[in-house]
């Protein structure tokens, strides 16, 4: 019992961390959640916390919530959704409370506008490290058609200026196509 309580306040205390540290999204708590959850304790691996971050991308509401929520599914059940929404969820309130009271004032002090330009240096940062980590993945999976959307995807975005959305749409639908083919191929392949 005193190490179910143990977990339950390091994981209060892990959430409150993370979410009131990590600015700029949710893919900075990405790379977060990886050190405390997969690297530190190994509660489960890197390939489980991206598809928990595809879920909570995909899922209504705020991804660094959603996926502190599935985080706290998986370490802990019910009680864990519970204490990781409610401490992720506190902090900003607490924050956004604070700044809409002295809004006025921080607006025009040159050492905040200051602070938050080097925080966006530092998210960058984090989003280029998830990246890089990301694309490390897809790699290993030593599959053509994946090696072959990121650059593509890349390419039309940056140089021919399509909509991310449409990439996206478009890349799921080879995706899916190439899923569903595969195994036709295999059969085809059996036969011959």
């Amino acid at each position: 019992m005193k190490e179910k309580i143990r977990f339950y306040l390091w994981l209060c205390y892990v959430n409150l961390f993370i979410s009131t540290f990590t600015f700029g999204g949710g893919y900075v708590v990405i790379p977060m959640i990886r050190k405390y959850f997969v690297e530190q304790r190994k509660l489960f691996s890197e390939e489980e916390l991206m598809e928990m971050a595809a879920i909570a991308q995909s899922s209504p509401g705020a991804i660094a919530i959603n996926l502190s929520i599935l985080a706290g599914k998986r370490t802990a059940g019910w009680i864990g959704i519970l204490i990781s929404s409610l401490c992720s969820i506190l902090p900003p309130i607490i924050i956004l409370s604070f700044i809409s009271t002295w809004y006025v004032a921080f607006s025009n002090n040159l050492y905040i506008a200051a602070i938050l330009k080097g925080m966006q240096a530092g998210v960058a940062a984090l989003i280029v490290d998830l990246i890089i980590d990301m694309y490390k993945m897809i790699l290993e999976e030593k599959s053509v058609l994946l090696n072959l959307l990121v650059p593509a995807a890349f390419i039309a975005n940056a140089f021919f200026n399509v909509n991310v959305m449409l990439i996206l749409v478009i890349s799921s639908l080879i995706s899916v196509f190439f899923l569903f083919m595969q195994p036709v191929v295999k059969r085809r392949q059996k036969h011959v």
